[in-house]
């Protein structure tokens, strides 16, 4: 199996957990502030993993190009604008699908994909995506009313965080292939490092300016966004990692089992009924994963 699936199948699972676990920290903090707790947690640990590889055991930090940082800086931005607005959802919608709405994010990366870096995509892989989507729609009908799916804010402000997970994946993708020769663990990490210590300074200078009690409710709650943190460096370094190994809609629609986890999660954490609807979704979405792994990759 190419090292990528497994990357990606355990980013998807700290994703999910770190989804929820902010939806929980939600209660007690606005949601730019439960937000930033994935970044500003995630930056030490980062930076630390960096020193250690560049101080620890001597591996020379890489010389990045200019493109590192405009695509570093797009996908850092673009990653924190999808976070917020996905929290935001969680208020909207109950916790399946919120984070079900944001999942046309692998066909919106594929395009990205293509017109940034020039990636490239296959019929199957293609058709495994959409079948895959097709599941997530199936999902995230809303109960009742005869299952009818009309659009309302929820769905934009999920297309919308999609939309930006795509242009976070990609870009994300693009800073680390710019960093040529170094070892895929050194790349990663120095992605990482960068990205979530600009998106830290980025949400606390936000908050400081627009929600000064947050800052201090943020570092008062380390003992519950501690975890938020740990959880999302330990899934950040794993999505960044698929990233530089595969193209970025290959590896989002392998992300979509993150579906099935938030439905055990909607279930067992938040007493949120499962669907027969919900499941032939899942039947689907599994359906496009293994079509995508064994077809696409």
């Amino acid at each position: 199996m190419d090292l990528w699936i497994p990357m990606t199948l355990a980013a998807a699972l700290c994703q999910n957990v770190r989804s929820a676990l902010q939806k929980q920290l939600k209660t007690s903090l606005s949601t730019w502030g439960a937000t930033a707790s994935r970044f500003v947690y995630a930056a030490p640990l980062a930076l630390g993993l960096l020193a250690a590889l560049t101080f620890g055991r001597g591996e020379p930090l890489p010389a990045p190009p200019g493109a590192f940082f405009a695509y570093a800086i797009v996908g850092g931005t673009s990653q924190v604008a999808a976070t917020g607005l996905l929290i935001h959802l969680f208020s909207r919608a109950n916790f399946a699908a919120a984070t079900a709405f944001t999942k046309t994010e692998p066909i919106q990366a594929a395009l990205v994909g293509i017109v940034l870096l020039g990636d490239a995509l296959t019929l199957p892989a293609l058709l495994a995506i959409l079948t895959s989507i097709f599941g997530i729609i199936l999902i995230s009908l809303p109960k009742g009313a005869g299952g009818r799916w009309t659009p309302d804010g929820s769905l934009w402000i999920g297309l919308l965080s999609g939309a930006c997970f795509a242009v976070s994946s990609v870009s994300l993708r693009g800073a680390s292939l710019s960093l040529g020769e170094a070892s895929l663990l050194l790349s990663t990490t120095t992605t990482l490092a960068f990205v979530t210590l600009i998106q830290s300074a980025m949400l606390l200078a936000l908050l400081g300016v627009r929600e000064r009690g947050q800052v201090g409710k943020l570092f008062r709650a380390w003992h519950h966004a501690g975890w938020v943190g740990v959880i999302g460096f330990l899934g950040s370094m794993a999505w960044v990692m698929a990233f530089t190994l595969k193209d970025a809609a290959s590896v989002k629609a392998v992300g979509q089992v993150e579906i099935l986890f938030t439905l055990v999660a909607s279930h067992l954490i938040f007493r949120e009924r499962i669907t027969p609807r919900e499941l032939a979704g899942i039947l689907l979405v599994a359906s496009g994963v293994i079509g995508i792994v064994l077809l696409g990759g």
